[in-house]
């Protein structure tokens, strides 16, 4: 005899919601935007510092390594990751902002 699911969903998996699919947006009421809207608008994202954009990278740290960088950066009014860094860089013996 075959097994049962114990799931109120046999059919399909527990908690798995189901898709709907969207209704395609109507922009044909937008307007075009003039050569000077173009011209006035600004890059959105954050800026590069200093002379070079900086370099995304995933680190891993220990999560104690982690809530004291953090908890100096709010002591400092900086953000945590700006803290590491200056943190790093002084190590190598760079001058950072």
């Amino acid at each position: 005899m075959a097994r049962r699911s114990a799931s109120s969903a046999p059919d399909r998996r527990a908690g798995k919601k189901e898709r709907r699919t969207a209704r395609p947006i109507d922009f044909s009421d937008i307007p075009e935007a003039s050569r000077e809207q173009l011209r006035a608008m600004r890059r959105v994202g954050r800026p590069p510092l200093g002379d070079r954009a900086r370099q995304l990278i995933a680190i891993r740290l220990d999560a104690r390594v982690l809530a004291e960088f953090r908890k100096e950066a709010k002591r400092r009014n900086v953000g945590y990751q700006t803290l590491i860094n200056k943190v790093l860089a002084q190590h190598v013996g760079k001058d950072v902002a």
